[in-house]
């Protein structure tokens, strides 16, 4: 467009306008500005709690770790990585790691089928369906310890497991529930799966809440059979949730302490150790803090490489996912 008037007028109408545009993008940068020192203002208390309680405690078990330390005295005996090379080498230890990876196999193989299971059930209209739900959250909103000293009482010799058994001439199944080697860690996982399987089912609840009924009603016209769209409908749409479930499952597995601290403390002869169970015993029990530090390092290593790999290749394809199909 061309300008109309003398050179003097045009100067005018110039400066005008760039005084106009550097009032705008002041008062813009003022906005830029406010915003910013609002977001720190609201940010910077749970960023204070979050360094002080969680990213200190990590770095001060990171450097206790390299030392011989009893928690009692100055930190001078320095040993490098001999606490963690003893960790390694302790059998005690390793198959505390061991325990905790079969119960977060345990988990995927037969809480996962099992939560599902019930989900789709409890996801029908029955009767008596929200008293049933309720049945099944209720010994999710217990406490762990509460939890564990009554299955400790049920399964104590001659409790009412052992007494339900023999009412039901099932006596040749009694046994030393939490004194047996080979049977004290799947009787704490029953109890850890009555406990968190509430959790499973409401979360896949919600999950099958927001699959259309559409689709599966298209299915069916299409001739599907339940089973063939529960296959190929559902469970890939709720394929994001049960990913979700897998990871708090795996955590939860990984730092399992509250249930097996109280009914066995580990034992008989370390039969239930956990990582965490092992590390409060060494660390805090026994004043060997600087090696506990150790072990809790590791417990975190394998915890956030795993959270690592979850996000990045499984968390990323969900929420592309998600944003694709929000954009299509």
């Amino acid at each position: 467009m061309r300008l109309v008037g003398s050179p003097d007028r045009r100067q005018a109408l110039a400066g005008a306008g760039s005084a106009s545009d550097r009032a705008a993008g002041s008062t813009a940068a003022r906005r830029r500005l406010r915003g910013r020192v609002e977001i720190g203002l609201f940010v910077a208390p749970a960023l204070l709690l979050y360094l002080l309680f969680v990213i200190l405690p990590i770095f001060m078990a990171g450097y206790y770790s390299l030392y011989h330390w009893s928690g009692l005295g100055d930190v001078t005996d320095f040993i490098g990585l001999g606490n963690y090379v003893r960790a390694f080498q302790d059998d005690v230890f390793q198959g505390a790691v061991m325990h905790n990876f079969t119960i977060a196999a345990l988990s995927l193989l037969i809480q996962l089928p099992l939560g599902l299971g019930v989900a789709l059930l409890l996801n029908r209209r029955l009767p008596g369906r929200a008293g049933l739900r309720l049945v099944f959250f209720a010994p999710y909103v217990l406490s762990e310890v509460i939890t564990a000293v009554v299955w400790q009482l049920l399964l104590q010799p001659d409790g009412l497991v052992d007494a339900t058994l023999r009412a039901a001439h099932l006596g040749g199944l009694v046994h030393l529930w939490l004194a047996d080697l080979k049977l004290v860690l799947y009787t704490l996982f029953v109890v850890i799966t009555w406990k968190y399987l509430g959790f499973g089912i409401i979360l896949f609840l919600a999950g099958l809440q927001g699959i259309p009924r559409e689709l599966m009603e298209a299915a069916s016209i299409d001739g599907a059979t339940e089973l063939r769209a529960i296959r190929h409908v559902t469970l890939p749409l709720l394929g994001p949730t049960i990913r979700i479930w897998a990871f708090l499952s795996i955590i939860g597995s990984l730092q399992l302490f509250d249930i097996v601290w109280i009914m066995t403390l580990g034992g008989p002869a370390g039969a239930s150790t956990t990582m965490v169970t092992y590390l409060i015993d060494r660390g805090f029990r026994r004043y060997a803090f600087g090696y506990g530090s150790a072990v809790a390092v590791i417990l975190f290593a394998i915890s956030l490489v795993f959270a690592i790999a979850y996000q990045r290749y499984v968390l990323r394809r969900d929420t592309e996912g998600a944003l694709t199909r929000m954009v299509g």
